[in-house]
């Protein structure tokens, strides 16, 4: 951890909350548009490939075209867009249709304000915790993303990987060899388990957006910490996948995402420690 850290009060903390809730509200957006963009990119690089002329279609991003509902396409004003207390205002129903809005939304942003008051709380107002807070960020909305899509975005996954190994050599140079051996060995182990899987298979056990995200992981936490990461992730996925087989939600046979878990492991590994962490797999919580 860095040497100097400025002193934190309630203050602070309930700034980090504050600025959570705001970036909460960016990560519902990001969360739906991101894979539509993804998908778009993909059909667009295909046509090109394939020298097919692209119709035109209006722009869509992160900032255009502005929220809607997704029922009957009313304009969000700024005033229903105003983080958890517009959903309550609002009575979770679109002002203009009566449609049921999702309480995903105002979860999202606060677990969002909940991570990073937390984070700065745990660690003060640093470099290092500053980029926890982004990875804690990320981590949500990968997870999130997974569960619905089942992809996990490059444009989150490597962008923190390198944002991981780059803090490390600023602030922790004696850590750095274990952060770049973390990253490496996260993406070779799994990459050998799908290998093998699909060998002996011939079906394809996870992506490769897995692989990458483990490799994130790694490169924050070190080679260390990937064991009890890796066995936390399954043994939670192994839980609720008997859990809703048992209950008629999940058919069998029908793949769950592993990203969620991953993720969850990864925050897990980002409040606990990589030392705790491991001593509570490996040791039965010590």
């Amino acid at each position: 951890m860095p040497a100097v850290a400025l002193p934190v009060g309630g203050m602070a903390v309930a700034v980090a909350a504050l600025f959570g809730l705001l970036v909460g509200s960016f990560l519902n957006v990001l969360i739906l548009r991101l894979p539509v963009m993804m998908e778009r990119g993909w059909r667009s690089d295909a046509l090109a490939t394939l020298d097919l002329a692209e119709e035109p279609a209006e722009p869509f991003n992160l900032v255009r075209p502005r929220s809607r509902c997704g029922a009957c396409g009313h304009g969000i004003s700024w005033w229903e867009n105003i983080p958890v207390l517009s959903w309550l205002l609002l009575r979770a129903r679109c002002s203009a249709c009566g449609t049921r809005i999702s309480v995903r939304y105002p979860l999202v942003e606060i677990a969002s304000a909940g991570l990073a008051a937390l984070l700065v709380a745990q660690h003060g107002l640093t470099a290092w915790s500053l980029g926890l807070v982004l990875l804690a960020w990320g981590l949500l909305a990968l997870a999130l993303i997974d569960l619905d899509t089942t992809l996990l975005p490059d444009g989150i996954t490597l962008p923190l990987l390198w944002l991981g190994l780059l803090l490390h050599a600023w602030l922790h140079p004696d850590f750095l060899p274990q952060a770049v051996l973390g990253a490496a060995v996260g993406y070779g182990s799994l990459w050998c388990v799908y290998q093998a899987f699909r060998l002996l298979t011939g079906k394809e056990g996870m992506g490769f957006g897995d692989f990458k995200l483990f490799a994130m992981l790694g490169a924050w936490f070190g080679a260390m910490a990937l064991l009890p990461i890796i066995l936390m992730s399954a043994i939670c996925g192994a839980v609720l996948g008997i859990v809703l087989q048992r209950s008629g939600v999940l058919q069998r046979g029908r793949p769950i995402p592993f990203g969620p878990f991953l993720a969850t492991a990864g925050l897990l590994c980002l409040f606990l420690g990589p030392q705790r962490l491991i001593g509570w797999v490996l040791g039965g919580g010590g």
